[in-house]
């Protein structure tokens, strides 16, 4: 599972602008209003040596209105599901009594913190930092989180100390398994699914939104074969969130994605499909996982009404053409044995070894049949291909004006690779390559003698 750090401290400390910058993103909201964030945003950082979750938390007053004891309860629920705090605070304010307050939260947790003294551009770091350091969190880190300063190194010292990533390759046989996320809105049928795969009644399935709080981990073997299931809390919009417990039941749902190697959607047949069906398949895809999609309750749908859903969910997930579809009943068991067919498939397309003359003459025959388009009157040349990771398989393409390859060819590309080597459930990923001159940047490797001849030549040539 990603660590989970999270981000702690008063108003318009600049606790969103670290998030956007840890993260890479512009998901969280910005302003210079004290209390802007009034719920967590969560996000994954990759920008460190190992990737985390990082969750940013509303400003915390010690207050005694509504609002602000909400407020303090959800960023406690915060601080108990962390690995790691950072503690944000303003460096060109100095430390206040909020400040104070937040420290004491921090140290009352016992989780290992680090206090992030920010907006220190253009001051001395060492002098911004020096009188924070009354609050007692260890030495203050300087930071500049809207100039993207300080910010790595700030993420590598809050991952520091946890335990090594597990190696797949290195763990034990009874570790091995391939490992399902069923993932989905609130009440769609996930609980139901896993226990029609499992062929009995371990998870709790009851007919009420919310249910599963937790993602729940359960191993199972099927013909010879290892495998865990991961049932996981539903994902609603973010408006209709409103129990703390429930809010950060979204970050189990995106570590069982990260952790997964195949995840399956289900979506309820008797609703349109939600943008919040949409936005998970891009969650998943963004994260290179395999994916299944699993259209459940279809017994309910009169037969009159089945093409038209079909038709709506074909337009609305058109963006995952890539990954098969099953109209399954959970609950009567009907497709449910082909969804766990796809599911092999989908995983083993995931981790398929592509060889490089595999690659390389698939790649030769594509461009003989569609050359690549002529760049400012040169031709883009594409030379050999290999693999260059798995799940999601990448496929490296090394040749001359790479960089100018249209995305329409790309596309074309990665669409004859999926053909070719049955990539269907899959993310693929083409990536390019220019090749470099070997002689670039290196001297002439003349002798002093042809370098003398050389000079003569010349002068004779001006006379």
């Amino acid at each position: 599972m990603l660590p989970v750090v999270a981000l702690i401290g008063r108003p318009n400390v600049g606790k969103s602008t670290l998030f956007n910058a840890m993260t890479g993103s512009r998901d969280a909201l910005v302003a210079d209003l004290p209390g802007l964030t009034r719920d967590r945003q969560y996000g994954v950082a990759r920008r460190a040596s190992r990737p985390c979750i990082v969750v940013d938390t509303g400003g915390l007053l010690e207050r005694t209105d509504e609002i602000e004891r909400l407020m303090v309860a959800q960023t406690e629920r915060a601080i108990e599901q962390a690995d790691r705090l950072i503690v944000v605070v303003d460096g060109r304010a100095g430390p206040t009594p909020q400040d104070h307050f937040v420290a004491q939260l921090a140290r009352r947790s016992g989780k290992p913190t680090i206090l992030a003294v920010n907006k220190t551009e253009g001051r001395d770091a060492a002098n911004a930092a020096t009188e924070f350091h009354e609050l007692g969190l260890g030495e203050p880190v300087a930071v500049a989180a809207a100039h993207d300063q300080g910010v790595v190194p700030l993420l590598e010292d809050a991952l520091a100390g946890l335990p090594p990533e597990a190696d797949e390759a290195s763990a034990a046989p009874e570790e091995r398994r391939t490992r399902i996320a069923v993932i989905g809105r609130p009440n769609v049928g996930k609980s139901t699914l896993i226990n029609r795969l499992l062929g009995e009644n371990r998870l709790v399935a009851y007919d009420r939104p919310g249910t599963t709080r937790d993602a729940v981990l359960v191993p199972f073997e099927r013909d010879g074969e290892r495998f865990a299931l991961i049932d996981t809390a539903g994902m609603r919009r973010r408006s209709r969130v409103e129990e703390t417990i429930e809010k950060f039941s979204v970050i189990k749902t995106l570590q069982a994605i990260e952790s997964a190697h195949v995840v399956i959607i289900v979506i309820d047949a008797r609703d349109a499909v939600a943008d919040q069906d949409a936005s998970l398949a891009g969650i998943v895809v963004e994260h290179g996982r395999a994916l299944v999609l699993a259209v459940n309750k279809w017994d309910n749908i009169p037969p009159e009404q089945r093409d038209a859903i079909r038709a709506q969910f074909i337009e609305r997930m058109g963006f995952v053409d890539f990954a098969p579809v099953h109209f399954i009943s959970a609950r009567h068991g009907s497709g449910v044995g082909e969804l766990f067919d796809s599911v092999r498939r989908v995983y083993a397309a995931a981790v398929r070894e592509m060889t490089t003359p595999e690659l390389t003459r698939v790649l030769e025959a594509a461009v003989r049949s569609h050359p690549p388009p002529v760049v400012r009157g040169r031709r883009i040349k594409l030379r050999y291909a290999h693999q260059g990771g798995r799940n999601p398989p990448i496929v490296v393409i090394h040749g001359n004006q790479t960089e100018h390859v249209p995305e329409a060819y790309r596309r074309y590309l990665l669409n004859v690779f999926r053909k070719a080597f049955d990539l269907a459930g899959t993310p693929v990923e083409v990536v390019f390559r220019a090749e470099q001159n070997p002689f670039a940047g290196k001297r002439n490797p003349l002798t002093p003698r042809q370098r003398r001849k050389r000079k003569r030549l010349i002068r004779r040539v001006k006379r």
